[in-house]
């Protein structure tokens, strides 16, 4: 499924939550993580939103009158793959527990 991935600084990570009030994004799904759980050490958050076309063009509309910063594909493919490393990481330590 595609996906787009949006830099916001932790100053402004409202915008996060004013762009998941919109119906057609809020339909799509979202990820949001901290730089600094990715071990990132820069001040900003990252919204993943996966889904349909229309959620995306929207999303990226959104993201663009609050002033987000999209990445570029290569940048968004780093932080996808931190994020799912980071879910896996999860999983598996779940996974212990019910061993």
């Amino acid at each position: 499924m595609a996906y787009v991935i949006f830099e916001v600084k932790s100053a402004e990570a409202g915008k996060i939550q004013t762009m998941l009030q919109d119906d057609i994004v809020n339909r799509q799904s979202i990820v949001i993580r901290d730089a600094n759980s990715l071990v990132i050490k820069e001040p900003v958050s990252y919204l993943k939103v996966e889904g349909s076309v229309e959620g995306l063009k929207r999303a990226e509309e959104l993201a663009k009158e609050l002033g987000m910063t999209k990445l570029k594909v290569k940048d968004a493919q780093k932080i996808d793959a931190k994020i799912k490393e980071q879910e896996d990481s999860a999983a598996t330590g779940m996974g212990m527990i019910f061993d």
